[in-house]
C-alpha cells in the first residue's frame, strides 16, 4: 500500500468527522419536514424554523439526550450526533411534532 493511501486510511479512522454531513430538517405548519432520518456518527442535523411560531427541539433518549431551547421563527439550530443509536426528537411547544433519528455506523 502506498504512503498516500495509508495516510488517507489512517486519517479516516482517526477523524471520521471529516466526512460528516449536514442534514436540514425544516419546521413548517407545526411539523418536521420528515418523520424519520438515518444519519451517521458525526453528522449534524440543522433544524430550520420556517414556521411563524417558536419551537423547542429536544429528546430524552439516553443515547442522544439534548434540548436546544426555544427556537425563534426564521432561525436555525444545529446538533451534532456523535453516538450510534435511535431516538425520537420532539417539540416541547407542539407535542405532535416527532422526528425519529437513527444514527447508524
Amino acid at each position: 500500500m502506498s504512503h498516500g493511501i495509508s495516510a488517507t486510511l489512517a486519517l479516516f479512522l482517526v477523524c471520521p468527522t471529516l466526512w460528516a454531513k449536514d442534514h436540514v430538517i425544516t419546521q413548517k405548519g407545526r411539523q418536521f419536514s420528515r418523520s424519520k432520518i438515518v444519519i451517521h456518527p458525526g453528522d449534524t442535523i440543522v433544524f430550520k424554523n420556517d414556521d411563524d411560531t417558536p419551537h423547542n427541539v429536544f429528546t430524552t433518549s439516553e443515547v442522544m439526550k439534548f434540548n436546544l431551547g426555544v427556537q425563534k421563527a426564521g432561525t436555525e439550530l444545529r446538533h451534532v450526533f456523535s453516538k450510534a443509536g435511535e431516538g425520537e426528537i420532539r417539540c416541547a411547544i407542539h407535542p405532535k411534532m416527532k422526528l425519529n433519528v437513527r444514527v447508524s455506523k
